[in-house]
């Protein structure tokens, strides 16, 4: 029996995911948690046998989750299963030690032989994830400059995108005004981006909003 651990600060999808895998004889859901502090204590329980981890979670985040986790449990499988696209942080995330990463578009059958794959020891390496792998290792192309933004930054940049205020943002990401002010600050000397326009723009050109 694979047990597995599922970390996402929405309980629809938790639910899903629970459910599903409940119709595979060879798995069941023995843990839940909606951050990155909880997913450790988790993993210190001992009763979990792969993680299925989100990216963008409050408190704690999967990007310091998965550095957490992989620091005292380096044998612990953790698949990646985000809501943001293989391109923006898939490499990256398999050379920090992640055994798979998955976008939540993915068929849900995909989740499954994924999390066989890695508890037999294996990388899930999906033909998206391929082709990205194969990309940065023969150096193609440059890389657009949001791929210089950090797992939250990237999220204040999208939420700036769709209009949202730092206030709003400051509420919904349990964080302070400064400390978001401080993110946006950092977005736009990265993009070179100063109007909420010329960064909505930037998205919807670079596909990062539909």
């Amino acid at each position: 029996m694979i047990r597995i651990g599922i970390v996402d600060d929405h309980a629809i999808v938790r639910q899903g995911l629970r459910n599903y895998l409940a119709g595979h004889v060879d798995m069941r859901v023995t843990g839940e948690a909606t951050n990155g502090c909880d997913a450790l204590a988790l993993a210190r329980g001992g009763e979990v046998d792969v993680f299925l981890l989100d990216l963008s979670m409050p408190h704690q985040g999967g990007v310091e989750a998965l550095k957490a986790i992989r620091g005292r449990f380096p044998d612990l499988p953790i698949l990646i299963l985000s809501g943001f696209p293989e391109k923006h942080y898939a490499v990256a995330l398999l050379r920090q030690g992640a055994n798979g990463y998955l976008n939540k578009e993915c068929e849900p059958l995909e989740i499954v032989n994924a999390i066989r794959t890695v508890v037999r020891g294996r990388r899930y390496i999906s033909p998206e994830v391929a082709e990205l792998l194969a990309d940065a290792a023969a150096g193609v192309g440059d890389q657009p400059p949001h791929t210089q933004l950090s797992e939250r930054e990237l999220q204040v940049f999208l939420r700036l995108a769709k209009g949202e205020t730092i206030g709003d943002m400051a509420k919904s990401m349990f964080l302070s005004v400064k400390t978001v002010s401080t993110y946006r600050t950092r977005v736009t000397e990265k993009l070179n981006l100063y109007s909420n326009s010329d960064m909505t723009y930037y998205a919807l050109v670079n596909g990062l909003m539909q």
